[in-house]
């Protein structure tokens, strides 16, 4: 009774508390650990992936000592756990800075190559939570038994083993990596509902209260208008703005790290000039690059104008890197307006919460890549639609139109889904049958805006329906290869292609490659991304939103199963990025279905303890932003493919000024990082740095004598040194460059 008391009057005094105050300050310590102390880096002094064990403490650490200064002391010991528990499991994850798929270690390197510390945390994390479990189980089937069926939650836990580890050729190590992913993803939901569980009821007044009122349905709108944008959409807004940020400046350099994206800053920087093509540079062996077509006068970026057009607006202002970011923050608001026009606005505000904690979503946002551009477009072209069809005004039904577009003209598989399914889309109205003239202004938007690609493809390949892209995989990787359809001849062979050519196995393979992504990289949870989505279309609760968004990802996942690729490991699984709001918008659903049970909605939420629910969800993506952000950041996006943007901080250092510099290394990495500081117009008379690429001596001989009078550095690039850039020599004439090639020969040969 006492103690009772007393935690009733800590809650009500609503101050930080004693243990608040110290869990901050321990938490401070931690994380200022984690970025000075040498065991959270790698031997080159780069944080490693442990440094998420510093942030998750840190986190953790934090939301304990809010819950233990109001005597919620077991709550605290739950959450402490799950934080320390998801980034010690994260440490048995090899994923890297290369091209590859993340694996769990085998259970001979979780012995071997595991630090003690790791090991110790997950053990002790496991006996906790199986004690706890046994415990609490009879209480956790009683409460579940009044929201799901025994075989709904059979099928959802089947789908979230399946979709827990990436396929792997070792049959073998496949089946003990699913095993060992699928016990870690259950201890970790345990332990969540162990920790939504730990709150008393005469305890979670004002938490039940708060997230009752945020999460609820606004009274109806006399104008049918829909949720309108509020402080709540506008401050996930800038958050994801602002993360977006600091992600592309502390992991990403504010730098391109895949070919794709140098490419696209090419056409980004034409474009912004106003043109393009680039005249053809002395001896192109030494500025080859991927992705660049070589023509008898001219070079150019073959990939689709659509998103460097709107890259090229932040190239005109001195920042490119701020692009992505700010459509992720426009992305959240375009979502909002969606998912509240669909669902309402507790489904709306719950989604927005999902989405700008997603580690998928935020990591997209941070880089130079298309898809942040063409999900804002498609959002965009959706959120028209439904105007359209709710108003009826033929304007909203033009704009969609064209914002389909732009998708079509920055991924053209994606804008045939896109402007296809929303075309349908338009046709009808709410409540008023077929509307031919909204589809027809829809398809008038679309056309126009599409049909400027007719000249565009004509002044490049010399036909208005050949695509550059097309032109440039038929000439350098082999005819057809990259057309879609299946075949023996398609796909170049790269090691990421499952099978030779493509066929159905490829198909299977493909989508399973996607589908783990997804589970690993949507929400980042610690219990994986994939179960409330499954547990939704079990449950028997669907409505006809639902339907319309499991729709639209078949749509998106069928088309790409006629492409031999996947779309590899970069940024998850990004072929597929469209679907990212649906499986926001159906996790929201299937959060509020388990929390709601049965019947209908309306202050359910707060009165039957579904708060709990929305509870363990809210702390599993503030885990993720603890723990899986800031280990995927350092272990992965770092320096991720071995590019590098210090050639510029060399260039500083150095004076380079009107040098040439030739970079020795390969075309990827080493000559990429420093392409993309060239000068458009690589002729003898710029007085900017030039950097070309030292292929071979010979390539390097005769590019220093195309650009005579120039001082000539020789720099070795990150696959020469194993770590960054480093001067070989400079300033040196062409004579001496030529001693020191010949002499660079003789020891590669040795």
């Amino acid at each position: 009774m006492k103690e009772g008391i007393t935690e009733r009057r800590q809650i009500a005094s609503g101050g930080p508390g004693a243990a608040t105050l110290l869990a901050v300050a321990i938490g401070a310590a931690v994380a200022l650990a984690g970025i000075y102390t040498p065991w959270f880096s790698d031997p080159q002094g780069t944080l490693s992936g442990r440094f998420a064990l510093a942030t998750a403490t840190a986190a953790g650490l934090v939301l304990a000592g809010c819950a233990a200064s109001r005597g919620l002391w077991r709550t605290a010991f739950w959450t402490l756990l799950a934080f320390m528990g998801q980034a010690s499991a994260l440490q048995l994850i090899e994923a890297g800075r290369q091209v590859r798929y993340q694996h769990y270690l085998s259970p001979a390197g979780l012995v071997g190559d595991t630090s003690p510390v790791v090991i110790a945390i997950l053990v002790f994390q496991i006996a906790a939570v199986g004690y706890g479990a046994a415990r609490g189980f009879p209480a956790f089937r009683a409460w579940a038994s009044t929201r799901v069926r025994t075989w709904q939650l059979v099928a959802a836990a089947l789908a979230m083993v399946a979709a827990s580890a990436v396929f792997s050729r070792d049959k073998g190590f496949y089946i003990q990596e699913v095993i060992i992913a699928s016990f870690i993803q259950f201890i970790n939901l345990a332990n969540v509902i162990l920790m939504a569980g730990s709150i008393p009821d005469s305890a979670a007044g004002r938490l039940r209260t708060r997230l009752g009122e945020i999460f609820s349905d606004a009274p109806p709108d006399a104008t049918g208008a829909g949720p309108r944008i509020d402080a709540f959409v506008i401050a996930a807004a800038l958050w994801v703005v602002a993360a977006s940020v600091l992600l592309s400046y502390a992991a990403y350099d504010l730098h391109p790290h895949v070919s794709d994206e140098v490419a696209y800053l090419y056409l980004a920087r034409n474009f912004a000039e106003g043109r393009i093509t680039m005249g053809l540079p002395p001896v192109p062996e030494a500025f080859d690059l991927d992705l660049m077509f070589y023509d008898t006068s001219r070079w150019f970026s073959p990939v689709p104008p659509g998103w460097p057009a709107a890259l090229a607006v932040g190239v005109r202002l001195g920042a490119p890197w701020l692009v992505n970011p700010v459509l992720g923050g426009a992305s959240v608001v375009l979502a909002y307006l969606l998912v509240g026009n669909l669902y309402g606005r507790k489904t709306a505000r719950l989604s927005v919460a999902l989405l700008s904690l997603s580690p998928w979503f935020l990591f997209m946002s941070m880089n130079f890549m298309t898809h942040t551009f063409t999900l804002a477009a498609a959002l965009a072209a959706a959120v028209c639609v439904v105007y359209a069809r709710r108003k009826g005004l033929l304007a909203w039904a033009l704009a969609g139109g064209a914002a389909a577009a732009l998708v079509a003209i920055s991924r053209p598989l994606e804008g045939l889904v896109v402007g296809g399914l929303l075309g349908l889309w338009a046709l009808t109205a709410e409540g008023k049958g077929i509307r031919v003239a909204t589809a027809a202004a829809f398809a008038v938007g679309f056309i126009a805006l599409v049909a400027l690609l007719l000249p565009y493809n004509e002044h490049l390949t010399g036909s208005a329906t050949r695509f550059p892209l097309m032109a440039y995989t038929d000439k350098y990787l082999g005819p057809g290869v990259n057309a879609l359809g299946f075949g023996p001849d398609r796909g170049p062979g790269w090691a990421l292609d499952p099978f030779p050519g493509h066929g159905l196995r490829d198909v299977v393979v493909n989508a399973g490659l996607n589908v783990t992504a997804i589970n690993t990289e949507l929400f980042g949870w610690a219990t994986g991304s994939v179960l409330l989505l499954a547990l939704l279309l079990f449950s028997g609760a669907m409505v006809r939103a639902d339907y319309l968004m499991w729709a639209f990802i078949a749509a998106v996942a069928g088309i790409h199963s006629f492409y031999w690729y996947s779309g590899g490991p970069d940024f998850g699984a990004r072929y597929w990025y469209l679907v990212l709001i649906p499986s926001v918008a159906l996790t929201a659903r299937g959060v509020l279905t388990l929390a709601e049970g049965p019947g209908p909605g309306g202050t359910v939420l707060r009165e039957s303890g579904g708060w709990r629910v929305v509870a363990a969800v809210l702390l599993l993506s503030v885990m993720a932003a603890g723990a899986f952000v800031p280990w995927r950041a350092a272990d992965k996006y770092k320096n991720y493919l071995a590019m590098r943007p210090d050639i510029r901080t060399i260039a500083k250092e150095r004076s380079f000024g009107k040098s040439l510099v030739l970079i020795r290394g390969e075309r990827f990495p080493d000559y990429a990082s420093a392409a993309v500081f060239n000068p458009l117009d690589l002729n003898t008379d710029t007085d900017a740095t030039i950097y070309a690429w030292a292929r071979d001596p010979g390539v390097a001989e005769r590019v220093a004598r195309a650009f005579p009078g120039r001082p000539v550095w020789l720099v070795d690039g990150p696959t020469v040194t194993g770590a960054g850039f480093r001067v070989a020599a400079g300033p040196v004439t062409t004579g001496e460059l030529t001693a020191l090639l010949a002499e660079g020969s003789r020891k590669a040969g040795d």
